[in-house]
């Protein structure tokens, strides 16, 4: 009894802290910091779940005298009974890990499409004739032995 009101109350800890934060959220949309502080939280609540049931049941239960199976008096301390106990708690845990994780992905990948910068576009090529007439330095078709006289060649933008 002492292991399921401790891992009741730290289960619905972390969904208060939740609500909270969506509280927060709905009031101001500024208000984000609570849904990382959530995040953490629910990860750790469910590595402490763990880490309790496995200690608890796993090696507390394992110590004890009477291991035999008795309904009438209520003893189900056989090792059958602790990996069915223990197999339902990580299973549990991993399900919920699995939908944390699928949720954060999503949201993670929605505010990157909703942030991604718009693409850049080459600019059009013009096909005809350039309005050099084919000299390589000179300023309107005079031709210069150095081209200081010329004018500069645009640079292209690097991406």
């Amino acid at each position: 009894n002492h292991l399921g009101l401790v891992l009741l109350v730290l289960h619905y800890f972390v969904e208060f802290l939740f609500h909270i934060s969506r509280l927060f959220y709905f009031s101001d949309e500024k208000y984000q910091k609570g849904f990382s502080l959530w995040a953490v939280l629910f990860v750790l609540g469910r590595l402490l779940t763990l880490i309790l049931s496995v200690l608890t049941v796993g090696f507390g239960l394992a110590r004890a005298e009477n291991q035999k199976l008795d309904f009438s008096t209520g003893n189900f301390n056989v090792l059958a009974v602790r990996i069915a106990v223990l197999a339902s708690i990580c299973i549990t845990q991993a399900f919920m890990m699995w939908k944390f994780i699928n949720f954060q992905l999503r949201r993670w990948r929605e505010h990157s499409a909703f942030q991604a910068p718009p693409v850049k576009r080459k600019p059009a090529v013009t096909k005809g004739r350039s309005s050099r007439k084919g000299t390589e330095n000179g300023v309107n078709g005079t031709v210069t032995s150095n081209g200081a006289d010329s004018p500069r060649n645009r640079k292209e933008k690097s991406s």
